[in-house]
């Protein structure tokens, strides 16, 4: 049971990463200008897309929407990320892709977004129920 886990969480991750990969094409220039804007996290996560963001978090729903946020591989709970503050979530995103948040697979999942992906997701997040 557990290689198939792993298996599928690398699958995932992978094809989150192409998909990132593809990407940059058609956003240089919505990320170039949310840099400066995105110093402060509320006006990155305002300007957000939901629709994109919605899109951009299939990949997170493999741990973060098993019931009880509770995953199988390794046993361990994880945090409810539907309806946070989309300030929390540009934070912590932000702190994983640039290390200063310690997980690996979150790490890699948070540096394979942009600044836009991170302000996307946030925007598709904090409205989601």
């Amino acid at each position: 049971m557990r290689p198939l886990t792993i298996a599928a969480c690398f699958a995932l991750t992978l094809v989150a990463a192409t998909a990132a990969a593809q990407e940059p094409t058609k956003a240089p220039a919505p990320a170039a200008t949310a840099a400066p804007a995105a110093a402060p996290s509320a006006p990155a996560a305002a300007k957000g897309n939901p629709e994109t963001g919605r899109m951009l978090t299939y990949t997170c729903q493999g741990c973060h929407g098993v019931t009880g946020y509770k995953n199988a591989y390794p046993n361990y709970h994880v945090p409810k990320i539907v309806g946070q503050a989309p300030e929390y979530l540009v934070n912590a995103l932000t702190e994983y892709k640039k290390g200063a948040r310690k997980h690996p697979t979150m790490q890699a999942q948070a540096q394979s977004f942009s600044d836009q992906d991170i302000a996307d997701i946030a925007a598709f997040l904090s409205s989601a129920k």
